[in-house]
């Protein structure tokens, strides 16, 4: 039997995703990466050790099969790695921006996530000893609601949540599915490309910092320690307070 550790990366074309896509290769992991641009999927191909890549659009109704042959043709899967996620700064509160990040956090986040989730439950039993884990990135953003950017911020707590929902669905239903809730603060990708906010962090190294609390099994992951102390205090701020308070 293999004992090789086989890992499926969601948007991995940029960013987050295709560096840890690249670090979990380099560790001696069998990846395949997702995402919807082949020519970055190519690239990334190219970069890294990567066994295989899948087109699929996560917004899409036939995600979920398109997933399904992708972990076919890994031979497998222990770890989901869901790093897919748009959203907008909309002080002018465009719809379609909202809907579009309503689409892709919310109803794409709770089909791939889903998807993965029911795909190790059928393998319950079927293995000795096996453990699988399911790890997304939400944000700091969930933590209190953002007025800036209402959906983006609104569907990270919802993640946040969803997580916790099926983690306990999972300890209820004896499943060995564990769950890594990633929250990193701003990083430098192309979601925030050309803006000004403060504290930016490296992909390269944040991606660091989520594989090792991958690898040591972290339920809740805040990258990196400023912004864990900025949403310790966020927390305290009474709700009448922080609703007059400008957060840009």
């Amino acid at each position: 039997m293999s004992m090789e550790k086989r890992a499926i990366v969601m948007g991995a074309t940029s960013g987050i995703g295709m560096e840890v896509a690249k670090q979990l290769a380099a560790k001696g992991w069998l990846v395949g990466i997702v995402g919807r641009r082949v020519d970055r999927l190519e690239g990334v191909m190219r970069k890294a050790n990567i066994v295989c890549y899948k087109q699929i659009d996560v917004t899409s109704p036939d995600a979920p099969d398109l997933l399904r042959d992708l972990i076919t043709e890994l031979g497998g899967m222990d770890l989901y790695f869901h790093s897919s996620g748009i959203g907008w700064q909309n002080n002018l509160l465009d719809i379609e921006k909202e809907l579009k990040t309503m689409e892709t956090n919310g109803l794409g986040f709770v089909r791939m996530v889903d998807t993965a989730f029911n795909w190790f439950a059928e393998q319950n039993g079927t293995s000795a000893k096996k453990k699988y884990r399911i790890a997304c990135i939400t944000s700091i953003a969930g933590t209190k609601g953002l007025g800036a950017a209402p959906s983006y911020s609104a569907t990270k707590r919802f993640q946040n949540h969803y997580i916790e929902c099926l983690s306990q669905q999972a300890t209820m239903r004896h499943l060995p599915i564990a769950f890594t809730d990633i929250r990193p603060g701003f990083v430098k990708t192309d979601l925030i490309a050309g803006s000004h906010y403060p504290l930016q962090l490296h992909a390269e190294d944040v991606a660091r910092d989520i594989v090792k609390a991958i690898e040591s099994g972290k339920e809740v992951k805040v990258i990196d320690w400023r912004y864990a102390i900025l949403v310790f205090f966020w927390r305290l701020i009474p709700r009448w307070i922080w609703k007059r308070m400008k957060i840009k």
